[in-house]
């Protein structure tokens, strides 16, 4: 369960890394956009590595851990791409879902 809390908190800071300044500095300089996804990239680094050796070294084989990884990445992305950039939620999202549902049937079993 400390890996998939860690691999959520990491996944906050990197969706914030990658997307953010799309909404945020989109009338600043490229490179300025880039600082600052590296400053917020260094702090998701500080919780992603030890999630992924908790999770390695515990009862995840490293299949499993890109897997899980996969699935937090869409339920932290749909929220974020909803409620902070203000897109509008499409099936697209529930597809894809699905998509990683099966994935994670057959990585796990």
């Amino acid at each position: 369960m400390r890996t998939i809390v860690l691999l959520v908190i990491s996944n906050v800071f990197m969706t914030f890394a990658w997307y953010a300044h799309l909404k945020n500095l989109h009338n600043r300089h490229w490179f300025i956009a880039v600082l600052v996804s590296w400053g917020i990239a260094f702090f998701e680094y500080l919780v992603q590595v030890p999630a992924n050796r908790i999770g390695y070294n515990g009862s995840f084989s490293l299949a499993q851990l890109k897997i899980t990884q996969e699935v937090i990445t869409l339920a932290v992305f749909v929220p974020f791409a909803v409620f902070y950039m203000g897109t509008s939620l499409n099936w697209n999202y529930l597809w894809a879902g699905c998509c990683l549902a099966g994935a994670v049937f057959f990585i796990f079993r």
